[in-house]
């Protein structure tokens, strides 16, 4: 509805109720309710997945107009994320918010900082979704609050062709609230358990989940050892399990992100099982790592499976699980994301162990070959040294194309030493192509950074460190901060305006008329920055 049309409704609610909500401003009731537009998180999970699902097909279309997002701990982390991005780029457009389990684990638990393995509250999840999308909707009331303050101001001064101008950008208002894709990690326990959170992270907002293919008491971070996967059967029933999740709940068209964890996992807590040759049990089987049997040298409590009229033994280990068979790594993946796609999965997940395009599409162009339109999500993971992976990707390049090397260590290509050379130049380059160059090449249809803004944070809050509890004092505040702050035109420099001051202030004159206490007067200090 259009502005106008909203405060015509708002009229009529008033008229019909009577005297008694004689009181009551149509056009401040108006510009509530266009200031909150998602009355609830189903709201804006249905939103979202139409716009991730129309971003899908654009992307089919053209791989040029892949997605991005910037995980996110915290809501106003993601609040200013989306803020800056409206700044820099006038649109939210195919920019996501990413929630990370590992930040979720390391950051939110009532425990404290956990490791990755899924120790932490299940419940914080969709408290973190609902917090996002909390200070998204702030972001929202904010900015549309100052529009009505400015269409006031124009309407004050008689300028009636800016007042228009200001209502038809209200009535054409860019929300801030986009897509997330959010960690469900391998489930937090059986398909059951999955189901029950899924709805949560659904009711709190969530239009794409994201599930792995771990052992859900077993979950290890993706770029540590000790990954254990389980059979596909076990993890198809979870992802049945999200689809039925999103179709109770209204949301016909979620997401579903299948990831594997084959590529770096070498092990299984479980033998798969098999009703015949060949099927989907069997084929996971096919990748144990095992032993012909030789009758006289059977030893107390060993396991046997048979394959292609053999028995075998699986090794298993004294943790009681079994090991795959060195390098199917790359097999087991295909299979994993070809098997998930097949069985209502819409979105892959490869985790690598480097950041390396051709290795990424190597595996794709097989899963493609049977599934044409498969399409991924890439972890654009902080765990990985970018600088010297595609530093020794380029000596490697070069080397092999008969170039002079011999100025350069391979293994001690992150040193500051060779941050001026060709090699270094060229590398840099490859890093800031590497989104669209896996997007055009290997598949890539989102990237992400699962913790950038915890990185982020730690290094803004070390050199302040340095600079205020150093020699500079509060110089290290102000120049480092504050001045870049105004300087820059970030908006929390404003930080009473940001935290909602002055939509309190518009909530209590729409109360309370001339009597209200507004905080935004004459002596608000606030006020310094208006020249900025």
């Amino acid at each position: 509805m259009t502005y106008q049309n909203t405060i015509t409704r708002m009229r009529e609610i008033v008229t019909a109720n009577g005297p008694s909500w004689a009181a009551i401003d149509p056009e401040n009731a108006a510009r509530m309710v266009i200031q909150n537009r998602f009355a609830t998180g189903l709201d804006i999970a249905k939103h979202t997945a139409k716009i991730m699902r129309a971003d899908m097909a654009a992307y089919d279309a053209d791989p040029a107009r892949y997605t991005q997002s910037l995980g996110c701990w915290h809501g106003f982390i993601a609040q200013q994320k989306l803020i800056a991005i409206k700044k820099h780029f006038g649109t939210t457009k195919q920019r996501y918010l990413y929630l990370s389990g590992w930040m979720v684990a390391a950051l939110r638990s009532e425990f404290g900082p956990l490791p990755d393995q899924s120790m932490h509250e299940k419940t914080s999840v969709p408290a973190l979704i609902e917090e996002l999308y909390t200070f998204l909707k702030q972001a929202d009331a904010r900015e549309l609050g100052m529009m009505f303050r400015a269409l006031d101001k124009a309407r004050e001064a008689g300028d009636a062709v800016e007042a228009k101008r200001l209502e038809n950008a209200i009535d054409n208002y860019e929300t801030h609230v986009v897509p997330i894709i959010a960690d469900i990690d391998a489930g937090f326990g059986n398909a059951e358990a999955t189901y029950l959170l899924a709805k949560k992270m659904i009711e709190a907002g969530a239009c794409a989940l994201q599930i792995e293919n771990q052992v859900s008491d077993e979950k290890q971070c993706g770029h540590q050892d000790g990954k254990v996967t389980v059979p596909h059967e076990d993890f198809l029933q979870k992802i049945r399990a999200c689809r039925h999740a999103f179709l109770e709940m209204g949301v016909e068209d979620g997401i579903i992100v299948a990831r594997t964890d084959s590529l770096g996992a070498g092990l299984t807590k479980q033998i798969a099982f098999s009703k015949e040759p060949g099927d989907l049990g069997d084929q996971y089987n096919s990748f144990l790592d095992a032993d012909e049997v030789d009758p006289a040298n059977i030893t107390n409590g060993q396991v046997f499976i048979s394959r292609d009229g053999k028995l075998l033994a699986p090794k298993r280990l004294p943790s009681n699980l079994y090991q795959f068979r060195p390098g199917t790594g790359e097999d087991r993946v295909v299979l994993d994301c070809i098997t998930s796609l097949q069985n209502g999965a819409d979105l892959l997940w490869i985790e690598t162990e480097k950041p390396h395009v051709e290795q990424i599409a190597k595996m794709v162009d097989r899963i493609r070959e049977v599934v044409p339109n498969a399409k991924l999500v890439y972890n654009n993971s902080p765990s990985f040294n970018w600088t010297l992976n595609f530093r020794q990707q380029i000596f490697d390049a070069w080397e092999a194309a008969g170039k002079d090397v011999s100025a350069y260590d391979r293994d001690r290509l992150m040193s500051v030493d060779y941050d001026g050379t060709d090699l270094a130049a060229e590398a840099d380059e490859k890093i800031r192509t590497f989104q669209r160059d896996g997007a055009a090449r290997a598949g890539i249809f989102h990237h992400l950074i699962t913790l950038p803004t915890y990185h982020t944070a730690a290094l803004s809050t070390d050199n302040l460190a340095r600079e205020y509890f150093g020699e500079q004092a509060m110089l290290g505040y102000v120049k480092n901060v504050q001045r870049k702050e105004i300087r820059e035109g970030i908006a929390c420099v404003k930080h009473q305006n940001m935290a909602g001051s002055d939509i309190g202030d518009d909530h209590k004159e729409y109360f309370a008329g001339e009597a209200a206490l507004k905080a935004g007067g004459t002596h608000n200090t606030m006020n310094q920055f208006e020249a900025a």
